[in-house]
């Protein structure tokens, strides 16, 4: 008979830990996207442009922050209080550096992204920058100490606290400013929650020679996250840069709207995804049968989705933003088009990293970047906002699916595998596009066009779901650990 592990085994607090952290994971995407509406609706795409500025730069200087230095505690043999405080050391001064550079640049970063007018959120938005290094350690301690009970609360208090204070503000008609002074003033909270929980006392320290080591560790993850947000963020700046505020607002939001079924759909599979594969590694034919049993699985439930979305795109903005947030309709018809591949690729990179490949993903992710930005800084001029948008879907369909399907290739997936998962679920996801774009040409209520194209969708996705019944059978056996 097999024994139970205890309840303090690492097993035991590693299967609750993973628990909490998914749930805490998707409560976070869809509280993120409900409060992004509500906000949307009361400040209107001017305002809301100006604080999507201060947010990307934001998200551009934590992309590096504490240098990369504080994931060293996860990895750390030995006693993680013996480093922690050179750790608080290098990521405060590094914070307070950067948080200062920000302040004083930014009427240049503002200008240079769109609207001077959002100096002041930017400036009120870094002291972020500071008070995220100031806790990157105590977040690293509670990560290592399966504490994502603790963390998942404290998560849940900086969204849902942020979210409460910037509608007053905005309704007291701070305008842009509101969602600024509220994601701080939820961030000074979040901050001292995780120093209170961190099993770890906060301190300050130096040690040289551990200061050493910590950077040579951190900054190669610092370059890399830096790559990432390169990869990630670029449409947006260009699109902010080159067309102003509002633009960027209309893109944000489109983008947001097309993150949906990625927040829904793939961050499931992918949470049991990688596991699945990587217990499977001695096992190369049953590795690559269950990759394309889970791509099918995604791809029947995803594709539709998506390209109902973007079909539809016109009354799905009006209905769920209102009539004043029509122009982003034109962008999240490529963008919820495009969040289809990226659903692809997400997996595509979960397989080649369990696999052993990060760097032909690093030479994927550099390629795309490469080929798109050009054709971005061309498509800006031509057509807009829009044209950005398309160009990543062109970039994405052309040029990294065939690297992707090359890379598998050569992990032992055939091509011919591939196809056998998606072809009927892009078939039926591009009828899905079709009957939902005819349905926003035909019907007059937005409301009655975005709920039919909705009905379409959901009918397709169950008949797809009936044709991968026995796949779901085996992925819910995966998922609860009987298979």
């Amino acid at each position: 008979m097999t024994q139970e592990p205890p309840e303090d085994s690492v097993p035991r607090r590693a299967t609750r830990a993973f628990g909490w952290s998914f749930g805490n994971m998707v409560a976070s995407r869809l509280g993120t996207l409900a409060i992004g509406i509500a906000l949307a609706r009361v400040l209107g795409p001017d305002q809301f442009g100006i604080f999507a500025i201060a947010t990307l730069t934001l998200l551009a200087i934590l992309s590096f922050n504490e240098l990369g230095v504080s994931l060293a505690i996860i990895r750390w043999r030995d006693d993680p209080a013996t480093i922690a405080p050179t750790i608080n050391t290098i990521s405060a001064v590094s914070s307070l550096l950067l948080t200062i550079v920000v302040i004083v640049g930014a009427p240049w970063i503002s200008e240079t992204l769109g609207d001077v007018r959002a100096a002041p959120v930017v400036q009120v938005l870094a002291l972020s920058i500071l008070i995220n290094g100031l806790v990157a350690t105590s977040a690293a301690i509670m990560q290592r100490e399966f504490m994502q009970k603790q963390r998942t609360i404290a998560d849940q208090v900086n969204t849902w606290l942020g979210a409460g204070l910037s509608l007053l503000f905005a309704f007291l008609g701070w305008g842009a400013m509101s969602l600024a002074v509220g994601r701080l003033i939820a961030s000074i909270v979040f901050a001292i929650m995780l120093i209170k929980w961190s099993p770890v006392p906060y301190r300050f320290g130096w040690k040289r020679d551990t200061a050493g080591r910590l950077l040579r560790f951190g900054l190669p993850l610092a370059a890399s996250s830096i790559v990432v947000f390169a990869a990630g963020y670029t449409d947006q700046l260009i699109v902010g840069s080159t067309l102003g505020a509002t633009a960027l607002g209309f893109y944000v939001l489109a983008y947001n709207l097309a993150s949906w079924p990625v927040s829904i759909f793939s961050l499931p599979l992918r949470a049991v995804a990688p596991a699945a594969f990587s217990a499977l590694k001695h096992d190369p034919d049953r590795m690559s049968r269950n990759f394309a049993r889970v791509l099918a699985i995604l791809s029947s439930v995803a594709i539709p989705a998506c390209l109902a979305i973007s079909g539809a795109a016109e009354p799905v903005v009006d209905v769920v933003y209102g009539t004043e947030w029509l122009p982003a309709a034109d962008i999240l018809l490529w963008l919820a088009a495009m969040a289809g591949l990226r659903i692809w690729f997400e997996l595509a990179y979960d397989y080649l990293v369990v696999h052993g490949k990060s760097g032909i993903v690093l030479f994927i992710q550099l390629a795309s970047f490469g080929i798109s930005l050009p054709l971005m800084l061309w498509a800006v001029q031509a057509f807009g906002a829009p044209g950005v948008a398309a160009a990543q879907f062109v970039v994405a369909l052309v040029a990294v699916v065939p690297l992707y399907l090359i890379s598998l290739h050569r992990t032992g997936i055939r091509v011919h595998k591939i196809a056998g998962a998606v072809v009927l679920p892009v078939i039926a996801g591009l009828m899905v596009w079709v009957a939902s774009w005819l349905i926003a040409q035909a019907v007059g209520l937005p409301l009655v066009a975005a709920a039919l194209a909705a009905g379409v969708a959901t009918g397709v996705i169950a008949l797809l779901a009936f044709w991968q019944r026995e796949n779901l059978k085996l992925l819910r056996a995966a998922a609860t650990g009987k298979g």
